[in-house]
């Protein structure tokens, strides 16, 4: 089911009293998410990307824009209506029922022509509860299970009544770290088993990057960019993109270009081609980094970090501009000598963004257009 989203606008009150001013929650969103996708809404906590998904799933209505399903115009309809399964962060489901009993539970409640036999009622909780893979733990209550087998009851239940459209809010949010990692690749695997559309609430891009299609980043209810996630890492469009996609995040550096060189300090680090002089932020993905005896940029080494097949150089510099060290992320065995003072840095071309010191803006050079 494709789902369109044309100028979808949520403004709530102001908490202030004293003050008339509105809270724009999501701001003039357009998207269409495509049939059979799994889209990532990403951003930090307070972007908009919850009020999003429950403007999608009908639970609060926009103050303007419409919603389509398809071409079905969905803006009006209350959630019962539209089609939609809804999975929480808190798993809501009932103490007192049994697994079983949970995801039966929405085939229950459906009338009129929708409603289904017991027979038909049973065939479907069954082909959930293999979905899920908790085929084995049907007579148990949510009380005796895990907070993982907890959460793939939620998933059950949601998709028992093969939705239209799967929304999963900050779903794994309560899982230990390994068990995040496990239940992300099963929902991926459910949504590609279905092929319902899915849209997944997070503010880790770690989850959002691994599972998605596409990722949408948002950031105060607006709209950064839209992109395949490799894609959207590869080429931000601004800077904060670029800082909230990756782990370890993007070096930023204050920086300025003179005579087409990017100037780190007093030292030129890099050929920019086509890009104006001034005052800029010069980002550096960890990975971007080549060890180079010879190279045009130095940093202070203060300690490494070893990864096993990797080694994380951590370092200081004067125009850092992040709470941080400097993390170069380079192979084990490029690793400084042992008591270096300093360490000397080539820098891969495609891994250094630009962005305006005022706007955060990217500004292309090189390969890219120049804008």
């Amino acid at each position: 089911m494709k789902v369109v989203l044309q100028h979808l606008t949520k403004k709530f009150p102001s908490r202030n009293k004293k003050s008339n001013d509105e809270v724009i929650a999501v701001n003039d969103f357009n998207f269409e998410i495509p049939d059979g996708k799994l889209i990532g809404l990403l951003g930090p906590s307070g972007c908009g990307k919850s009020t999003a998904l429950n403007l999608i799933s009908g639970l609060i209505q926009p103050t303007s824009g419409r919603v389509f399903f398809g071409d079905d115009d969905v803006t009006s309809l209350p959630p019962e209506n539209r089609g939609v399964g809804l999975v929480f962060q808190s798993y809501a489901l009932y103490p007192h029922l049994t697994v079983r009993e949970n995801i039966l539970f929405p085939l229950q409640n459906l009338k009129g022509s929708a409603r289904l036999s017991k027979e038909e009622m049973e065939k479907r909780v069954t082909e959930a509860a293999k979905l899920v893979q908790i085929e084995n733990l049907m007579e148990r209550k949510p009380g005796e299970m895990s907070g993982g087998q907890q959460q793939r009851v939620a998933i059950a239940r949601a998709v028992v009544k093969m939705p239209r459209v799967l929304l999963l809010d900050e779903p794994l949010s309560n899982l230990d770290a390994r068990l995040r990692l496990q239940t992300r690749e099963e929902i991926r695997r459910i949504q590609r088993d279905t092929g319902i559309t899915t849209v997944f609430v997070t503010h880790d891009q770690e989850e959002a990057m691994s599972i998605s299609d596409m990722i949408v980043v948002m950031k105060d209810g607006v709209v950064q960019q839209i992109g395949k996630p490799q894609d959207v890492y590869d080429d931000p469009i601004n800077l904060f993109v670029s800082k909230f996609l990756g782990t370890p995040p993007i070096n930023v550096f204050d920086a300025r270009v003179q005579n087409e060189k990017i100037y780190i300090g007093d030292e030129a680090v890099l050929d920019a081609p086509g890009a104006r002089d001034g005052a800029v932020w010069a980002g550096v993905r960890p990975e971007g980094f080549v060890p180079d005896e010879n190279g045009p940029f130095t940093c202070r080494l203060t300690g490494v970090e070893v990864m096993g097949r990797d080694v994380s150089v951590v370092c200081g510099h004067d125009k850092n501009a992040g709470a941080g060290a400097v993390r170069a992320i380079i192979s084990a065995e490029n690793r400084p000598a042992e008591g270096a003072k300093t360490v000397r840095f080539s820098l891969k071309s495609y891994k250094v963004f630009l962005f305006d010191h005022d706007t955060e803006e990217r500004i292309r050079f090189g390969e890219f257009e120049v804008k």
